[in-house]
């Protein structure tokens, strides 16, 4: 870093202001490349006469000594003012969106809860699994039927014990997302929120080591695939189950090429609820699996699915899939064009390219840290980045316990 004086600076001079209380500058970040006199002029009127900048991230350098001109005084305070007063309507838009965050997250836990006392008892208590479960599912599809803006919130938690649990949430609510994209009537929305809440409870007769295995032997494969059966033979119990929530236990490791099982169908003959479990499924765990160190950010996930794995699913569902989440869905870290690091909270479904985005800022505290919607900024997604290829504070600072879940608000 090197000194220069505020009256020798120029658009493309990289300055910092880390010595500056966030909350003392009117400037959304603490360390950018000027681009206009308009924030030349408001360093002036914050009192500085000189500021550090980074020759390497500058695109100019301060004007020669030569340069310095005398101006008439300047007595357009009101400049800084009007900026400071959109940086604090920016931190009361933020603070209203982490209630909102709060509210999710409460609610994510409640009915993270309520499927957990779900999965547990479909076969002791059947009646009562039921009835849980298609009040979890009503209430998650009231509040999907009729909203624009489907609203996807991460959550960074992450309970070894309950696995099961929050694969089956993450796979229920991003089939509902699927299915609100693709305009299911209501009762299938319900069938759809039955079956994929469900679609894996026959794995709790499987043991952990063969479910975590990365490589199976012929008979472990076997009793894997068992899943299937052992899940049908799970909800016997729950007599008034509709069918195609009971097809989606049946179907979802059907491959639309006829390579999946246990029945090997193939196309249309793949009950269509259980076509976008398949997908959404199969999402999750590429996300989420047992091996964290394997998992793929959303955006490899997504990438991975439509150029690798297209063969395997209903194209059309996979398509609304695709646009459902985005070219950047949530959970994926990206870089800036401004270098910042940020992780994806809330896709636009009207501007994919300008998500909602959690910044890292080491000098601003974590439960403080900046919620940026990039459509209010000239800042744009440089690329997706792996977390593999980020600094471990970073990391821990956007995503602290590693897992990606969804989680969608539903009616008050």
């Amino acid at each position: 870093m090197e000194k220069a004086p505020i009256n020798r600076l120029q658009p493309g001079v990289f300055v910092t202001l880390s010595g500056v209380g966030w909350l003392s500058h009117p400037f959304l970040f603490s360390e950018f490349r000027i681009t206009s006199q308009k924030q030349i002029q408001a360093l002036r009127l914050m009192g500085l006469s000189e500021i550090d900048w980074d020759p390497a991230r500058s695109t100019a350098t301060p004007l020669s000594e030569k340069s310095d001109k005398t101006e008439e005084e300047d007595f357009g305070a009101t400049a800084l003012a009007g900026m400071l007063d959109d940086k604090r309507s920016r931190i009361e838009r933020v603070r209203q969106k982490r209630e909102q965050f709060a509210r999710q997250e409460r609610e994510y836990e409640k009915d993270t809860a309520l499927a957990a006392d779900v999965l547990k008892s479909v076969v002791s208590r059947p009646v009562e699994a039921h009835a849980q479960a298609k009040s979890l599912v009503g209430r998650l599809v009231t509040g999907l039927i009729g909203v624009e803006n489907e609203v996807i919130h991460l959550v960074h938690s992450k309970n070894k014990e309950t696995g099961l649990v929050f694969h089956s949430v993450n796979v229920m609510v991003l089939s509902l997302l699927l299915g609100k994209a693709m305009k299911l009537s209501e009762e299938e929305m319900k069938c759809l929120g039955l079956g994929a809440l469900l679609h894996d409870i026959g794995k709790s007769e499987v043991p952990p080591r063969i479910l975590r295995a990365a490589s199976r032997t012929p008979p472990e494969e076997d009793f894997y695939r068992a899943h299937i059966g052992y899940g049908i033979k799970a909800v016997a119990g729950m007599r008034d189950l509709p069918v195609a929530a009971k097809n989606i236990i049946a179907c979802h490791h059907e491959s639309w090429d006829g390579s999946g099982f246990p029945n090997r169908l193939a196309a249309e003959k793949i009950p269509k609820l259980a076509r976008i479990a398949a997908i959404t499924n199969r999402y999750d765990n590429l996300c989420n699996p047992f091996d964290l160190t394997q998992a793929k950010t959303p955006a490899e996930a997504v990438s991975h699915l439509f150029k690798k794995e297209s063969k395997h699913f209903d194209a059309e569902a996979l398509q609304f899939f695709v646009k459902t989440l985005g070219i950047y869905p949530p959970g994926s870290f990206v870089s800036l064009s401004n270098g910042a690091v940020g992780l994806v909270i809330e896709t636009n479904p009207a501007d994919i390219l300008h998500p909602l985005l959690m910044l890292h800022d080491p000098d601003i505290p974590r439960n403080e840290a900046i919620l940026l919607d990039l459509r209010d900024t000239d800042l744009t997604v440089a690329s997706a980045v792996n977390p593999k290829n980020l600094p471990l504070n970073v990391v821990e600072y956007l995503a602290p316990r590693g897992r990606v879940d969804y989680y969608v608000e539903g009616a008050d």
